[in-house]
């Protein structure tokens, strides 16, 4: 009586120990399920971050290429308008050169014809 009690509580002992280890085993099964898919879940979101970064540092890229371009093309305009002002105050000189050459002119011609009339009374 006393070797079947301890036979039958053996078998409980032992059922109970598949048990538990088949529970362990879930147990774990249901953990690294979880596991995975927290981290599938955190994977997209970093997926996401690193493509959002990419996009950022191409539209970056793409920004500082263009603010040379504009720099450049704003450097040639300035050269432009710096070469026409100078163009317009050459010709301001030149017209100003021409005035003065017409006064002295004017003052030339007034002194021949007030010496021709001067020499043509004498004569």
């Amino acid at each position: 009586m006393l070797s079947s009690m301890v036979k039958e509580h053996q078998s409980k002992q032992a059922g109970r120990k598949e048990e538990q280890e088949s529970k362990r085993k879930e147990a774990v099964a249901a953990a690294s399920n979880l596991t995975h898919a927290l981290v599938d879940h955190l994977n997209v979101g970093v997926a996401q971050a690193y493509l959002n970064q990419k996009r950022l540092d191409a539209e970056a890229k793409q920004l500082h290429q263009n603010a040379n371009n504009f720099s450049k093309q704003t450097q040639q305009w300035l050269t432009l308008v710096e070469s026409f002002s100078g163009a317009l105050k050459e010709i301001g000189d030149v017209e100003n050169w021409a005035k003065s050459i017409e006064d002295d002119m004017k003052v030339i011609t007034c002194a021949l014809e007030y010496a021709y009339k001067v020499t043509q009374e004498t004569s």
